[in-house]
């Protein structure tokens, strides 16, 4: 026999007519951690409105995949679904798999092997671009490399030059306050104040400029180049023939922009600050890339070689995973021996999932060798999902970590990334945890031994 949700402990800390909202706001990592204590199933109230937290990585799996059919995006997502549209992330069920069917190929293996040649080629323009014993702030230059370089991927370098400038322009804005804003009280969207127009000024007008974009495309002929906007405008669906509209088609492109360029941006970012403090990392690290990087070019070849180099990546992505996602039940599902009715509310952090002690001993530690194959066998596959899991499992999975092995290669096959002393990077909440600011000085590599 099941339990009914009036069973499910509530989270502490609520307060009068807002619930949780203040220890949400005030520090959502640490709150969203705190819930494991109470429950692998816990209530949270978001004014009015329970929501209740899958906290162990069993749950959650339990939401996306085994129960993944009797759920839909939930509250955090209709939110969301103004702001970018309604693309993979935030699309209804029917609609998600009939656009994931028309954009699968263009991120099957040919089209990624594309994309590394470009990602290349804008990783050895950024490494052109230093000079020894030059300080850089290292989460702006990979979030302005991670927007160039995913913009350079979409849209030709005709067409698509407006774009680019609005997406490097638009983009850091919205990234900045999406999380907040999806999670507040509705009302709070249209108080005049400086963020909120920013906010608003910048999604109209990267809606805008990309629309023009895909109308100028599709007129130019489109479906001829190896671009992603290309690709989308040529796809046909198979059973009945049908394109994307032009809607659809923008929609998708800015999906893609938000959720492709924080990931790597971050992951970056947070992988030169730990690979700076664990000399013994950054030394196989360096030996790697050089017996694999030969002539300063990192392509999709070489990805597959770089076995160390994607495991720093994958410690960095489990230490500052997703902080938020949220599912709708669409049905009854039982989950732990309670019964979730229907309309039900369910959310869950993989940035907390990530970092459970029963999964991960010395979670807050930065080791690489959790992911070596002997020290992953026993680990549950749903312990370490950094893309998600099920049919909503991100599709451009493959090519973020491409993008981010190929980076990371071609910066340290010629660089070394040095601390600026005087700050400690902290995080800062968003779709995924940045860093407040990563101060480094860039330092020549000496030739590696034998070159």
């Amino acid at each position: 026999m099941t339990a009914g949700l009036e069973t499910v402990p509530r989270a502490p800390g609520a307060l009068p007519l807002i619930g949780h909202v203040w220890p949400l706001w005030r520090d959502t990592l640490a709150f969203v951690k705190s819930l494991r204590q109470q429950g692998e199933l816990v209530r949270v109230d978001v004014g009015g409105m329970p929501i209740y937290f899958a906290t162990s990585a069993a749950y959650a799996h339990a939401v996306m995949v085994t129960h993944g059919t009797s759920f839909e995006k939930g509250r955090l997502f209709d939110r969301m679904r103004p702001l970018v549209g309604a693309g993979l992330a935030t699309a209804d069920s029917r609609t998600h798999r009939r656009h994931r069917r028309l954009m699968q190929p263009s991120f099957h293996r040919e089209r990624i092997a594309d994309y590394c040649a470009v990602i290349s080629g804008q990783a050895r323009t950024l490494t052109d671009s230093w000079q020894p014993g030059q300080q850089v702030a290292v989460e702006e230059v990979m979030g302005e490399f991670s927007v160039s370089t995913l913009a350079a991927t979409m849209f030709s370098a005709d067409i698509g030059r407006a774009a680019v400038d609005a997406v490097r322009r638009d983009v850091p804005v919205i990234l900045k306050n999406m999380l907040l804003r999806a999670v507040s009280p509705q009302f709070l969207d249209h108080l005049p104040i400086p963020p909120n127009r920013r906010f608003d000024a910048a999604a109209a007008n990267l809606r805008r400029v990309i629309d023009e974009v895909v109308a100028a495309t599709r007129r130019a002929g489109g479906a001829e180049g190896h671009d992603l906007l290309s690709t989308l405008l040529a796809a046909r669906d198979a059973d009945t023939g049908e394109a994307m509209t032009d809607t659809e088609v923008r929609d998708e492109l800015v999906t893609i922009l938000f959720a492709g360029t924080e990931t790597v941006a971050s992951t970056l970012s947070w992988a030169f600050h730990e690979i700076a403090r664990h000399p013994e990392v950054e030394k196989r690290l360096l030996a790697e890339i050089d017996s694999v990087v030969t002539d300063g070019a990192v392509g999709f070849e070489e990805v597959a070689r770089l076995t160390y180099t994607r495991q720093v990546l994958d410690e960095t992505l489990r230490l500052h995973g997703v902080t938020l996602l949220m599912r709708r039940a669409t049905a009854p599902v039982e989950l732990g021996g309670v019964t979730v009715p229907t309309g039900t509310e369910i959310a869950f952090s993989l940035y907390a999932v990530h970092q459970d002690p029963a999964l991960y001993p010395e979670p807050g530690r930065f080791d690489p060798d959790r992911w070596l194959p002997e020290n992953r066998e026993g680990m549950p596959r749903e312990a370490f999902v950094p893309f998600g899991s099920g049919s909503r499992q991100c599709i451009g999975d493959a090519f973020a970590r491409a993008e981010m092995t190929i980076t990371l290669a071609t910066v340290l096959s010629r660089w070394r990334l040095r601390p600026v002393p005087g700050h400690t990077p902290k995080d800062v909440v968003a779709a995924m945890p940045h860093p407040d600011h990563v101060p480094m000085t860039v330092t020549a590599r000496e030739a590696p031994e034998g070159a």
